[in-house]
């Protein structure tokens, strides 16, 4: 993890504040924009502000980003992209199914973890996808946040054991949100494994 809990803990009052929170989105949103991987970040989203507040945070932010790096792409960066591009065959056999069913896809490759989310936003400023399927096929990254702040919110719920312990609600806190965890993992799950059936099937076509 790029950053501890330890140091977070010690951040939190600030990160918590409405300042925190726009100075955690704009890093999130650059994060995302330099094509690093956002997992942790949003890890990091859930264990400060929890699975709700946390994922509308994650969603916002990684959507700016995504914008932000879509229309680098497609208008100041395309022979650069081009080149990163290269180092994911994947991506090549997608941009021959975009022209035919480009929103459905759009939105399956977002649900897919194999697909690099930053580079995903590369890819489709240089493909013929518009920006109003851009921004609909970014629904997609819905599941995946959630289950990453949930996971980050429940690794919270680990760290404060003591304290729950002392205000008697340990065995209520501790169910809920690890039944809360399992449910979004299984969901998730379900959506991913759809995702990846889909997204085989236009291999097959291409």
């Amino acid at each position: 993890m790029f950053i501890s809990s330890a140091w977070i803990s010690n951040q939190m009052s600030f990160l918590t504040s409405p300042l925190g929170v726009v100075i955690f989105i704009v890093f999130y949103s650059f994060w995302v924009g330099l094509l690093l991987p956002s997992s942790w970040t949003s890890i990091a989203a859930g264990f400060i502000y929890g699975t709700v507040i946390g994922s509308l945070i994650v969603i916002f932010s990684a959507s700016l980003g995504a914008f932000l790096t879509f229309n680098l792409s497609r208008y100041f960066l395309r022979s650069w992209s081009k080149q990163r591009l290269n180092n994911f065959p994947k991506l090549n056999l997608i941009e021959k199914a975009v022209s035919q069913e480009g929103l459905k896809l759009v939105v399956l490759t977002r649900l897919s973890p194999a697909f690099p989310f930053g580079v995903l936003n590369l890819f489709y400023g240089l493909s013929s996808i518009n920006l109003k399927e851009f921004s609909i096929g970014l629904l997609g990254i819905i599941p995946g946040s959630i289950l990453y702040c949930s996971l980050g919110a429940f690794g919270g719920e680990l760290t404060n054991v003591d304290k729950i312990i002392e205000s008697q609600s340990f065995i209520q806190s501790y169910a809920s949100t690890l039944i809360g965890f399992i449910a979004t993992f299984g969901v998730c799950l379900l959506v991913i494994r759809a995702a990846r059936k889909a997204i085989k099937e236009f291999e097959s076509m291409v």
